[in-house]
């Protein structure tokens, strides 16, 4: 290959740069990069020496505008940030990272109850809609936030992650009512009769979803279901406060929502004197890293966040790319067996310690 002058020091190189080094028209290295049209083995080795050597990088974000695309997706999630957000963003941006699209994140702390808190998440899709993307992954597990997805789908793909199917938009879900199901049939093949279920905040699809799940498991089995605290939020401290008021005479097993409610319970209950599973069994959802090593590790149902992220991703690139619609994905649930969760045993052995 004859060796042609280089670009300007500090001038970033361009397609043309190449060519002219590859002894190629721009053209030819156009078709090199998109695989529109034939390049021999020959001048295709020419032209990858020819990057090498230029350092050249070829500007997705310019050949996008011009096929009316940036293969950019907005995301959007509200409320506290945990560790199911941090999960979905990794699943996200690992599937975006093993491509070429960019993900573009706006994150509301507010609670959609809290006032003016709708105004700030259509605020918050304008602004991703301003930065021209492709489509939006609009993750919020409010059961009033149908509304915000309202005239954005009829516009571009929109894909929510709701935990609720919705009319105008690509679902993908985890299933929490299976999760509360299985969960609670764990603890009523270990015997357990009276059950407690300690929810998450009440105005989420999962906290709704996880409770079905409970009733329905205890309505199979014939069991009355126990009355159960409100639910505030998803962490330890919702959970804590539940363990300093219930009555531990009442249950001989727990159902919480998700696991840092479970952590806060079985604190508050060993501070009573209580122990799982020597005097009740738990259950938690998640399955967060962290559980394995929680004293006693912690009986959860496994949910895939980064799983939810990679196919909320891939559902939303197919639409942009191919213009089709997918059909709802409901992510299963995964028991997790450890510790904290033990067969019934009789009301003489539950005495607190000492």
């Amino acid at each position: 290959m004859s060796i042609r002058p280089q670009t300007p020091s500090g001038a970033r190189p361009s397609m043309a740069d190449v060519g002219r080094l590859a002894d190629v028209s721009a053209q030819t290295v156009s078709r090199y990069f998109t695989g529109t049209g034939y390049v021999s083995a020959e001048t295709r080795e020419r032209i990858t020496a020819a990057v090498a050597q230029l350092g050249y990088r070829p500007n997705h974000l310019a050949r996008a505008f011009r096929a009316n695309r940036t293969k950019t997706i907005g995301v959007m999630t509200m409320g506290t940030m945990n560790y199911g957000i941090t999960a979905l963003y990794s699943g996200l941006t690992a599937a975006a990272h093993a491509t070429d699209y960019s993900i573009v994140i706006r994150h509301i702390d507010s609670d959609l109850d809290e006032p003016g808190a709708l105004e700030e998440a259509r605020q918050g899709l304008e602004g991703l809609q301003s930065l021209q993307v492709d489509g939006i992954i609009l993750a919020t597990q409010y059961r009033d936030a149908d509304e915000l997805a309202e005239g954005i789908s009829e516009r571009f793909p929109v894909v929510t992650l709701s935990g609720l199917p919705q009319p105008n938009a690509d679902t993908v879900a985890l299933d929490s009512h299976q999760a509360g199901l299985l969960a609670t049939r764990h603890l009523i093949e270990l015997g357990h009769e009276r059950i407690l279920h300690v929810p998450g905040p009440e105005n989420r699809n999962e906290t709704l979803e996880r409770e079905r799940g409970y009733l329905d498991a205890m309505s199979e089995a014939g069991l009355p279901p126990l009355p159960r605290p409100s639910g505030t939020s998803w962490s330890a401290d919702t959970g804590h406060r539940a363990g300093l008021a219930v009555d531990p005479a009442e249950f001989t097993a727990v159902f919480a929502a998700n696991d840092a409610i479970a952590l806060g319970f079985t604190s508050a209950l060993r501070s009573r004197g209580y122990e799982a599973p020597r005097d009740y069994s738990i259950v938690g959802v998640d399955d967060m890293p962290e559980v394995a090593y929680y004293a006693p590790p912690l009986t959860t149902m496994r949910m895939d966040f980064d799983e939810l992220g990679t196919v909320a991703f891939d559902m939303i690139r197919h639409h942009i790319e191919k213009g089709e619609r997918l059909d709802l994905r409901v992510l299963p649930s995964v028991l997790i067996e450890r510790e904290s969760t033990a067969p019934a045993r009789p009301e003489a052995d539950r005495a607190p310690s000492s």
